[in-house]
């Protein structure tokens, strides 16, 4: 019923930037957060930045001051800006959201949804 499609990502030059993208597609009434996590083989996911519905923001420790995330309304997204990128954010880059969407039961329904996951690779 309701999908995240993930964009941007890649290979970047250390001190370099990028921006990544998700979108939720689907019946979606409303979005209560939405953000991104990042992963390295062997290690937790970790928090990268989230918006919370009202407009607040939180930002992992590693990313503050470098990474801004803003909210594209109109088409249920967020975006990341990543700048002033170290080797040390190298890793698999998940979007994550909680909604309420229209389901099989109506429009009341509550999940969490994660996509499926892009590569950043900052290397020289």
């Amino acid at each position: 019923q309701v999908q995240l499609v993930e964009s941007g990502g890649g290979l970047v030059q250390p001190g370099g930037s990028l921006d990544l993208s998700c979108e939720g597609k689907g019946n979606i009434v409303l979005i209560n957060h939405m953000g991104w996590y990042r992963q390295i083989p062997g290690k937790e996911r970790e928090l990268v930045a989230v918006w919370i519905s009202g407009g607040g923001r939180n930002y992992g420790d590693s990313v503050k001051g470098r990474f801004i995330i803003s909210r594209d309304n109109a088409e249920n997204a967020v975006r990341l800006q990543m700048n002033s990128l170290k080797p040390e954010d190298t890793a698999v880059y998940f979007c994550h959201a909680d909604l309420d969407y229209c389901g099989d039961y109506g429009c009341h329904e509550h999940k969490e949804y994660w996509g499926q996951g892009t590569q950043v690779t900052v290397s020289s």
